[in-house]
């Protein structure tokens, strides 16, 4: 897969399965959801639909019932919300809230 940190653009190698957009600052859980990977997340599905390439879209930080929404409508395939679903009182429920998304 193609890893993207939250400050480095988006850039594609041959053939990859995923790509990891990071939504945070790597290093710990709890960050706050950087808004700015929307538009490369954008980008790359523009890309896939175009047929230059298949992979998933993953995104990793930030994650929760909110950001999901505009994730999934940016194209992400995988959401990555530990801090959101750990942190949640009912686990059953935050996992539920995203699947809505």
């Amino acid at each position: 897969g193609i890893r993207d940190s939250s400050v480095t653009g988006v850039q594609t190698c041959a053939l990859p399965i995923f790509v990891l957009l990071m939504s945070v600052n790597p290093g710990f859980g709890g960050q706050a959801f950087i808004p700015e990977v929307l538009p490369k997340c954008e980008e790359l599905a523009k890309m896939r639909a175009a047929g230059k390439h298949s992979f998933l879209i993953e995104i990793d930080g930030g994650v929760n019932d909110k950001t999901a929404r505009d994730l999934v409508r940016a194209g992400a395939d995988v959401l990555v919300a530990g801090s959101y679903i750990f942190g949640a009182k009912d686990y059953r429920q935050a996992i539920s809230s995203l699947r809505g998304a």
